[in-house]
Order: C-alpha cells, then structure tokens, then sequence
C-alpha cells in the first residue's frame, strides 16, 4: 500500500510529502482567516471570497457559473450566496447580454464600502512574507505558478489564469513571453492571475 503524505514516519524521509503536508497547514491558515472574517461581519466564507472576486475581475467572469468553478463549489451553493447578498444590498445583479437566464454579478455601494475591510482577511500572511528577503520570495513564487499550471492540467484545479495556459504566452526558447504585452518574462513576471488572460482552449 502507498504510503500517506500525513505518515509521519515515513514523511520525514520523503521532502515531497513535506511540501504536501506543508501546503495543507497554509490552507488551513486561509480557512481559519475566512471564518474568522466571516464572525466579524456576518458573511459567510464564499460570500466574502465573491466580494473580494467580484471586485477585482472583468464582468463576464462575475456569473454563477464561473464563480462555482472558480471556488470549486457547486451553483447552488454560489446562486444560495448570492441570494444572500443580493439581500443584503451588497450586489446587484447587471443585464449579461439578452440571455434572461444569465446576470452579471456587481458590487453596490455598500457592497465598495464592507469590502474595505474584507478584503484584508489575508494581509497577516502578507506580513510574514515580507520577512523573507527577495530571492527566497522569487522562489517561492516560482514553485507556485508551476505548480498552480501543473494541478489545473491534471485537472485537480479547474480554474486558473495563469501565463502558461494563456493564449498570448509563448515559451521562445529558455525565455517565457508575453504577446500581449510584447515583451519576455522573467520568473517573478509570469502572472497567477492575470486580467488579460485568454485561455489557448476556450
């Protein structure tokens, strides 16, 4: 039988499922920071993370669809959040172009305003990461964009935006870049989320 990530006998031996049991306590660090945001405001956890989405990606990645795929949920679970906000005078929801089964989901004035606050619900793990000099962040973040490219390919991840999936990335030789921007990359310039990404299979 294959050995567990979480033995820790057999885990010491083995850095990769160091690096998985690590990556497990960081998401934990994010669920623990969600909720607790979300005793803070009332909000629930995805309530807040469609706040937060919702503000800072193009329209026509704010429908129910979209946002199930990108939180990994499904739509009723999204529609039921919304529902909630729409309650709560923090979104309205905005004509998607003549289909009647479709809405653009948008913040309200309210919604700018709570979003403030929110929206920091990450900022203590920001904090630890200026501690590290330059070239362990570059690091870091290197082994992150591969690794988000390589779970959305696996199919493990369903939605990311990244370089190495985009329709304007070209890898010319040892050198990534960008058509869009019509310049080469360098590693700390690849995007994770970029909002003029294309994807190469639309």
């Amino acid at each position: 039988m294959k050995k567990s990530a979480f033995d820790t006998e057999s885990q010491q031996h083995n850095l990769k499922s160091k690096v998985v049991v690590g990556l497990e306590r960081i998401s934990e660090v994010f669920k623990t920071l969600l909720w607790d945001q979300s005793k803070a405001t009332g909000l629930s956890p995805i309530q807040i993370q469609i706040l937060v989405f919702v503000a800072y990606h193009k329209p026509e990645l704010c429908k129910v669809s979209y946002l199930a795929q990108e939180f990994n949920v499904t739509k009723p679970t999204v529609s039921d959040a919304v529902r909630v906000l729409l309650l709560k005078g923090l979104i309205e929801k905005k004509d998607a172009g003549g289909d009647s089964r479709s809405y653009i989901i948008g913040l309200t004035t309210a919604g700018k305003q709570i979003l403030e606050g929110i929206e920091q619900f990450a900022a203590p793990v920001g904090k630890e990461l200026e501690k590290l000099d330059a070239t362990q962040l570059a690091n870091i973040y290197q082994s992150l964009s591969n690794l988000i490219f390589q779970l959305n390919q696996s199919g493990i991840l369903s939605v990311q935006r990244t370089c190495f999936s985009c329709q304007f990335y070209e890898k010319k030789a040892s050198q990534d870049y960008c058509h869009f921007l019509n310049q080469s990359l360098s590693s700390e310039e690849i995007r994770i989320d970029c909002p003029e990404y294309e994807s190469k299979n639309p």
